[in-house]
């Protein structure tokens, strides 16, 4: 019997190498074939790639705080990459947040917990209310329907959580956080000292307007020049550096 079911399938507890493990069965698209068989055929792809998580971005996040800019930028982009593809293939998350990214012990991040997920229906808006306030859009928060760009919203967040490394609207409750995010436009204080690339793709994410906040395909794209000018920035510091001390014949 599952011990818990979602939209996306049933959980069931099992036992892999003398260890206790979840085991997640995924119900396929029943009105369309070609897209269950694309999903099957990624899902096995996957798991055959997968090796043992680290740990949860949330646990990195409270034990670390921040960490450094270049690799909160490389996770950024995974997370990007991967909502990318998620929403290609016409899914959106509806519960994107630190808790369910997983980092693995190369630092990358992969997406988790797709039990709320659901395929976008593109005559008509979604209403029911899912995922956690302090990373849910508006629109969900108030049970206005809603499209892909939640997982937009809640990307900004995670953006967010990456770059400072503390808990958003860490000085509020869950349902205080809602209420400001709906009733007064409050948002997470972008630091001074972050790149004004940065601050401006996270503001971009987290507007209140959907049609505002980018698809995952432009905000990859801006991670991708961020990344750039952050590579190249290390390495003219760098060779300032060696050129400031005497040169030798040695």
């Amino acid at each position: 019997m599952p011990f818990a079911q979602g939209a996306f399938g049933k959980l069931y507890k099992g036992t892999y190498n003398e260890e206790d493990v979840t085991i997640k069965l995924l119900e396929k698209p029943e009105n369309d074939p070609e897209r269950a068989q694309l999903m099957e055929q990624q899902f096995v792809q996957e798991v055959m790639m997968l090796e043992a998580p680290k740990y949860f971005l949330d646990e990195e996040a409270r034990q670390n705080r921040s960490v450094p800019l270049r690799l909160a930028v490389r996770q950024a982009l995974d997370v990007a990459r991967g909502m990318s593809y998620v929403h290609r293939l016409g899914f959106i998350h509806r519960d994107l947040k630190s808790d369910n990214l997983l980092i693995f012990t190369d630092k990358s991040i992969k997406i988790a917990d797709f039990g709320v997920a659901r395929i976008e229906v593109k005559t008509e808006g979604m209403t029911p209310e899912t995922g956690m306030y302090r990373w849910m859009a508006p629109e969900m928060i108030q049970h206005r329907p809603y499209d892909h760009k939640v997982d937009v919203y809640s990307f900004g967040i995670v953006l967010w959580e990456l770059i400072t490394g503390m808990l958003p609207f860490h000085n509020m409750t869950a349902v205080q956080a809602a209420f400001a995010v709906v009733n007064k436009g409050v948002r997470p204080v972008v630091p001074h000292d972050c790149l004004p690339a940065l601050g401006a793709i996270m503001t971009r994410c987290w507007d209140a307007n959907p049609d505002v906040r980018p698809s995952f395909t432009e905000v990859v794209e801006m991670l991708e020049v961020v990344e750039t000018e952050i590579v190249s920035t290390v390495r003219k510091a760098r060779f300032r550096c060696c050129t400031s001390e005497p040169m030798t014949m040695d």
